[in-house]
């Protein structure tokens, strides 16, 4: 398993310890959205790609600050709602 893969495994079980009304799959769905998301916004914004390490670091703190209301997000964002079949 790569070091990617088992930090996406981790901030799952994270997230779902946060907001225990998200199952495995939509926790899932979330960490790599936020993922995904963080490192495309970066490349748009022509930074400098500073690794998975780096990325791991935001989502953790995403999580840690929002994972408890990440559900509750998806109401009001357009952009993530279509990935949750709401």
């Amino acid at each position: 398993m790569s070091s990617h893969h088992h930090a996406q495994e981790e901030l799952i079980k994270e997230l779902q310890r946060k907001n225990g009304s998200l199952s495995e799959e939509d926790a899932r769905k979330w960490i790599e959205l936020l993922w995904e998301d963080f490192e495309a916004t970066r490349a748009k914004a022509g930074r400098k790609y500073r690794g998975s390490e780096m990325t791991e670091q935001i989502v953790r703190q995403w999580v840690t600050h929002y994972g408890a209301h990440l559900d509750e997000f998806i109401a009001t964002n357009p952009k993530f709602n279509k990935y949750f079949g709401e």
